[in-house]
């Protein structure tokens, strides 16, 4: 198990982890809630106004992708996120006042979301490339996995909270406990002994700095591939509320607490998927492919399950398969990009895998909720099997992702 966790020997890690940890279960309380909210408090089982929600919450990581990357290849790192991390406590605390008030309106929940999204779309390249200055690149693999092991091991418990204290004391007390979260991870950054971060290469300021990433990304076929791939399943696959809200609610007629037992659920089969990822030395191509198509062939499974049980066995193959997939190709794509490039890279495909969502989530949404939520799971499925075909014939040509050297080329 020691290879599993080697990261957390690094003092500075184990400080950001305890307090990321902490913060993403009051993130996915938050998830959880506000996706009850608007189903079920503001509308009448309407799975296109969470779609909506997800579209206003996610679509800054496309719409903002320029000045993402941009920000975190150029800015201090630690004082970005510390910079948003407030940002987003506010966010939570505003929406949090307004429904324990029993004040709130659909518009101002699609109001939080956007702003806690423009939160997050500078927040999230900026934090996955800080991993490589918390632990050096040696490190970076089994960091990744970590990370990644945090924020589903998280969401086994934020959404079975969030169930519970919905039925006990509303909807608008997840919000605040949210918003209290965001203070053990601003406590966290400050404690790191910045002497022993292991700082990468900075961009230099220069005339086309914001286009250089795509230029980078367009002369590289390997990367193209990996980006095309989180595309698709990020747009029509990993739309999660949507397909586990509305099969709980109109498939098997479940209250809160099924739902959140539900996401709980998932999320087991998600860190168990990013833990194997941890103790493998370094990703693999081939993985992110048997992830995608594994993907697709849980979300296949799920949409056909006849009860709540088989249909959380399915959950727990789905996210082990997205976490195979999504780990793999996160740590690919930082470790074969330059360093002084990377905060951009991360930017383009963190805006293709959830940046995608203000397109796929209202039309997966739509389908929910006029043909059903399981022919929405059937969109989520082909999604992964088609991403799975295009690696196939990306490593017929037996050009796979390999580490590059940490410098940027003149003309990338």
């Amino acid at each position: 198990m020691n290879s599993v966790f080697r990261s957390l020997s690094n003092r500075n890690y184990r400080i950001w982890a305890i307090g990321a940890l902490i913060s993403n279960i009051g993130t996915w309380m938050q998830r959880t809630a506000q996706d009850w909210l608007v189903l079920t408090g503001l509308t009448h089982h309407n799975a296109t106004a969470v779609g909506i929600v997800m579209a206003l919450q996610f679509g800054p990581q496309l719409l903002l992708l320029p000045l993402t990357g941009y920000a975190a290849d150029h800015f201090d790192r630690r004082k970005l996120i510390i910079a948003t991390q407030f940002f987003s406590l506010l966010m939570a605390l505003g929406l949090g006042l307004l429904t324990v008030t029993g004040l709130v309106q659909l518009w101002e929940v699609y109001l939080f979301a956007f702003g806690l999204g423009c939160a997050g779309a500078f927040d999230s390249p900026a934090r996955q490339t800080f991993v490589a200055e918390l632990v050096g690149e040696a490190g970076l693999p089994n960091a990744v996995a970590l990370n990644s092991t945090s924020f589903h091991g998280a969401r086994m418990i934020g959404p079975a909270v969030a169930g519970l204290m919905i039925a006990d004391v509303g909807t608008g007390w997840a919000f605040l406990v949210n918003a209290a979260s965001y203070l053990t991870v601003l406590t966290s950054l400050l404690l790191l002994r910045t002497g022993e971060l292991h700082p990468t290469t900075r961009a230099i300021r220069k005339k086309g700095s914001f286009a250089e990433g795509f230029s980078y990304v367009a002369s590289r076929p390997d990367l193209k591939t990996i980006l095309l791939m989180m595309f698709l399943i990020g747009t029509f696959g990993l739309n999660f509320p949507i397909f586990i809200s509305t099969m709980a609610v109109t498939v098997f007629h479940a209250g809160a607490g099924r739902y959140g037992l539900l996401s709980s659920i998932l999320a087991t089969g998600a860190v168990t998927g990013s833990l194997l990822a941890a103790r493998r030395p370094k990703p693999s191509f081939s993985l992110v492919m048997a992830g995608a198509a594994f993907f697709g062939t849980g979300c296949a499974l799920a949409a056909v399950m006849p009860n709540q049980f088989l249909f959380a066995l399915a959950l727990i193959m789905i996210g082990i398969a997205a976490q195979t997939f999504a780990t793999n190709a996160n740590s690919l794509v930082q470790l074969s990009t330059a360093p002084e490039m990377r905060g951009r890279v991360m930017a383009i495909l963190l805006a293709l895998a959830f940046g995608g969502t203000p397109l796929g989530a209202p039309i997966v949404g739509f389908v929910a909720d006029h043909a059903g939520p399981r022919w929405a799971l059937t969109i989520g499925a082909a999604a992964g099997l088609i991403s799975a075909l295009i690696a196939l014939i990306y490593l017929q040509k037996l050009r796979p992702l390999r580490p590059v050297p940490a410098q940027c080329p003149e003309n990338p």
